[in-house]
């Protein structure tokens, strides 16, 4: 499958919003309580977002002529990782649509996004995932990814994870 990834633009936010919330929905059907706030997101969240696109930090995937998913890639993350020293990009909001479930879609925009550091010589890439979604974290650990702490968030627990490309 082809992938193809470009900008998300501000007048996408209702895409994003919906990318989200259908996410939501899909965690909830699985007893987690993971993203539940995007279901009817408060307006900092929506901040949140708006903020990202105005930085140029969330990226569409499509597959073929549909979107398939979507990431925010921030440079900075002092919010969940506070001030850091070393170079590092954070990934945020991977979303892959159900219909795209089970093509490994997840995997590739990660690679993608590592190609793209690596070129960029950013030579660490971290993330967080809720610490109830044992299954996520697994397939992060699959990936690569480490596990190297913890962070109590208003939502959730957030285990962090890093992976080092060079």
């Amino acid at each position: 499958m082809y992938l193809t990834y470009y900008l998300a633009t501000s007048e996408q936010l209702p895409l994003i919003l919906d990318l989200l919330k259908q996410a939501s929905i899909w965690l909830q059907s699985q007893e987690l309580k993971q993203w539940a706030f995007w279901q009817n997101p408060p307006a900092d969240k929506i901040a949140w977002l708006q903020q990202g696109l105005d930085a140029q930090e969330f990226y569409l995937v499509k597959a073929e002529n549909d979107i398939a998913g979507m990431y925010r890639l921030m440079t900075e993350d002092e919010l969940y990782w506070g001030k850091q020293t070393q170079a590092a990009a954070y990934v945020h909001s991977l979303v892959v649509k159900k219909e795209f479930a089970g093509q490994k879609l997840g995997a590739k925009i990660l690679q993608a996004i590592e190609n793209q550091l690596i070129k960029r010589s950013i030579p660490r890439l971290r993330l967080d995932c809720v610490a109830e979604n044992l299954a996520l974290c697994a397939y992060y650990e699959k990936q690569g990814f480490v596990k190297v702490g913890q962070k109590q968030m208003p939502h959730s627990l957030n285990n962090l994870y890093e992976k080092t490309l060079f």
